[in-house]
Parts: structure tokens; C-alpha cells; sequence
């Protein structure tokens, strides 16, 4: 019996016990191995007309910079709109006053064109973010919004006009 303990001990020499926990392990990650590669394979193989396989919808509008806003108003070809609400300033060759929380319902006072260029803008771009959206949902497609808001256009060393509004 003692040399069969010694044998045990000697290098490369594995006990039956031992062998089939090695074979199980084995076998267990070669499972893995193959439910990986089918899951992976299922994937490329998909229809490149089926939705997932399609590209995501393009935004709905584009967020500029204060200096791209400052840009575009020296060719000026655009609407633009001061969706913030209540007044607290506004862009010189500011177009339309439009609140933000009414966007949906006045959208007859926009370009009749639904491809006509319209930049938004509000004090840090969140009620401007909200109007370029439903305006999209509507169909409008060349919306820009001013990044930052006439917040960012200011701190651009941009000038805010201070108008009284009555």
C-alpha cells in the first residue's frame, strides 16, 4: 500500500478522483466556450435589414457652440427663437419669442417649410432642448439648439441684450 501512496505524490501522476474533476472542468468551460461563440455568431449573422441591425435614428436636432451661433449671424439664413420663459434677456437678431411649455401649440408660428433652418436658444438649454424636441416630433428638421444657452453665449464674451418686454 505504501507504494502506491508514493506513486500519488509523484509529479504528473493524478488519483482517479482528481482526473474527473479536471475532465469535468474541462468540459464545463468548453460548454462556456461553445455557448459564447454560438451566441456570437448568432449575432453576425443577423439580417442587415432587420431593426436591430439598422443604425440609430439620426438626432433630432444639432447642438452649436456660442462661437458657431456667432458664426451663422454674420450670413444670418435661419429663425431664430428664444424659447425661455419668463424673459430674462435675448440674442440680437432674435426672430420669434416662443415659450417653451407652449411649443406644441404654436407651431403654426413656425417656417411653413418643415426643412427651413431654425436655432433655439433659452438661458442654459434645457427648455430650448424641450422645444427643438417637439418640433421635431412634428417634423421640423434642421434644428439647432445653442449649447449652454444664452448662459455659454455670455461667458463666450458674447453680448445678451436686456429689451423691455411688456
Amino acid at each position: 500500500m505504501q507504494g502506491v501512496v508514493e506513486a500519488q505524490r509523484q509529479p504528473g501522476f493524478d488519483s482517479p478522483t482528481a482526473s474527473r474533476r479536471r475532465r469535468r472542468r474541462y468540459a464545463v468551460l468548453a460548454g462556456l466556450l461553445a455557448a459564447i461563440l454560438l451566441l456570437a455568431g448568432c449575432g453576425a449573422a443577423q439580417d442587415a435589414s432587420s431593426p436591430a441591425a439598422t443604425s440609430a435614428p439620426p438626432a433630432a436636432y444639432t447642438d452649436i457652440s456660442p462661437d458657431d451661433l456667432a458664426a451663422m449671424l454674420e450670413q444670418k439664413d435661419f429663425v431664430l427663437i428664444n424659447t425661455h420663459i419668463p424673459y430674462a434677456g435675448e440674442i440680437e437678431q432674435t426672430d420669434l419669442f416662443l415659450p417653451y411649455d407652449q411649443a406644441a401649440e404654436l407651431v403654426d408660428q413656425l417656417p411653413a417649410d418643415k426643412g427651413a433652418k431654425i436655432v433655439v436658444y433659452c438661458r442654459s438649454d434645457r427648455m430650448s432642448r424641450i422645444a427643438v424636441e417637439e418640433w421635431a416630433k412634428v417634423g421640423y428638421t434642421n434644428l439647432y439648439n445653442l449649447d449652454g444657452g444664452f448662459e455659454a453665449w455670455e461667458a463666450a464674451g458674447y453680448p445678451l441684450l436686456q429689451l423691455d418686454q411688456q
